[in-house]
């Protein structure tokens, strides 16, 4: 008896990669999400990286392992998207990675609003250094027109190029017969990436980082092509290109883009899409995101567990943070707004917060300027300091719906593993630990 489809099939060819490989595995075996198979498609390595492969397929089921001649990497993810039984498709190079929301934020989205593409911003590796990369700014669904004119903006982009920072719909692929062609080393990926946005209607830019970029091409003079070939299959792809443009445009739009299409010869000249150089304010790998010292997790201690409960929230807030152009102490900030319907004094706050209450009032300020909230002050006679109800404003409610969603990612990581008894025991007993909790504080 076959297992239920998981509904994300991941992607990723594998040649000689056996010294970033077990980052890359680890990095999708270890995301929030659970509910998805990896496809790990050998393409004939001659390293390790077989026996890698081999390891963890026996250790988890949801992955599967595809054993091949060495044919090169398009014809491994035709081969993975031959074997692929997700709703949806996600793809990943072995020298890169993904961070833990990864999945969770694209499949979110993908369900939320009912869309064909999700493309989200990712990182730029270079040694010890990284940068956040995006383009879109749009917030919303995109018709397949507005993304097409902002891709011809920077058409020679990474952001528009590459299939592993976007979430695909698997029947689109399979209704229209979609592959890479394995006769083209030059921008493969794109001209996928063209050929599905025009049977895609729907789109979404998720202004969230969730994969590390760290690969950089050779020329492809120096994987083998002649200069004669190389110039063919360029304006092959250009031809390509411009009759996309000529499919979605109509002609009198057409003739007004034609110079920004032909654009792309000048920013692809070199010899790919343009790679994202490390951006003004790099920070050092590791400082990015949330992180957490391998040495708090292990043990066991009531502060343990507080520091424990709190990275992990740290973590799904800081989905949401990063989507909505917040910090984290700005999320945290308002969840905590959202849980208190009474009106407090700024010391009370400041208390629940856990912040200084110079702290506190900078972070409430930056919230009122960016129209999130409105603060209402009130003083009772017999009171000496003020009290202030929080008001939200329209421009809050999707930023309040994330940060509901990061607490729901935040309780099914927690609860991970228990059945529907189980979960309803542990809320018993939560209820009535607050419960012991409050008494002893009154």
């Amino acid at each position: 008896m076959s297992s239920p489809a998981p509904m994300v099939s991941i992607i990723v060819p594998v040649y000689n990669g056996e010294s970033t490989l077990r980052r890359c595995v680890d990095s999708v075996l270890n995301q929030d999400y659970r509910d998805f198979e990896l496809l790990l498609v050998n393409d004939g390595s001659t390293d390790g990286s077989g026996a890698i492969c081999r390891e963890y397929a026996a250790q988890d089921s949801r992955v599967r392992l595809i054993e091949k001649a060495n044919s090169g990497v398009s014809d491994s993810r035709n081969r993975g998207l031959d074997a692929a039984r997700g709703t949806y498709l996600q793809f990943l190079d072995c020298d890169d990675w993904i961070t833990p929301d990864a999945t969770c934020s694209l499949v979110d989205i993908a369900r939320g609003q009912d869309c064909h593409l999700v493309v989200a911003d990712f990182y730029r590796v270079v040694g010890k250094r990284v940068s956040h990369k995006g383009d879109i700014e749009d917030e919303g669904i995109l018709t397949r027109e507005e993304y097409a004119a902002h891709m011809m903006e920077n058409p020679a982009d990474f952001y528009y190029g590459v299939l592993w920072n976007k979430l695909y719909r698997r029947d689109i692929v399979e209704a229209h017969h979609l592959r890479m062609d394995t006769e083209v080393s030059w921008c493969e990926d794109f001209l996928f990436n063209l050929e599905y946005i025009r049977h895609a209607q729907r789109f979404y830019a998720l202004q969230l980082p969730i994969y590390y970029y760290v690969k950089t091409k050779g020329s492809l003079v120096s994987q083998g092509s002649s200069l004669s070939k190389t110039v063919r299959m360029k304006l092959m792809v250009f031809e390509y290109y411009q009759q996309f443009y000529k499919s979605v445009l109509d002609e009198d739009e057409y003739d007004k883009s034609r110079l920004k299409v032909y654009r792309f010869l000048v920013d692809a000249a070199g010899d790919g899409l343009v790679p994202p150089t490390i951006l003004p304010g790099s920070r050092r790998l590791g400082e990015e995101r949330v992180q957490v010292c391998p040495a708090a997790l292990e043990g066991e201690s009531l502060l343990q567990d507080h520091f424990l409960a709190r990275k992990l929230l740290d973590r799904c807030l800081e989905t949401a943070a990063l989507k909505n152009n917040l910090t984290l102490s700005e999320a945290r900030v308002l969840l905590s707004l959202r849980a208190l319907d009474t009106p407090l004094t700024r010391q009370e706050l400041a208390e629940f917060t856990g912040l200084s209450r110079p702290g506190l009032t900078l972070l409430l300020q930056r919230l009122s300027t960016r129209g999130l909230i409105r603060l209402e002050e009130q003083r009772e006679p017999e009171e000496e300091e003020k009290r202030s109800r929080t008001v939200f404003l329209p421009a809050a409610e999707p930023v309040l719906a994330d940060l509901e969603a990061a607490q729901a990612h935040y309780d099914e990581a927690r609860l991970q593993g228990l059945d529907e008894g189980e979960r309803a025991e542990f809320t018993r007993l939560s209820r009535q630990v607050r419960e012991n909790l409050r008494r002893a504080l009154e």
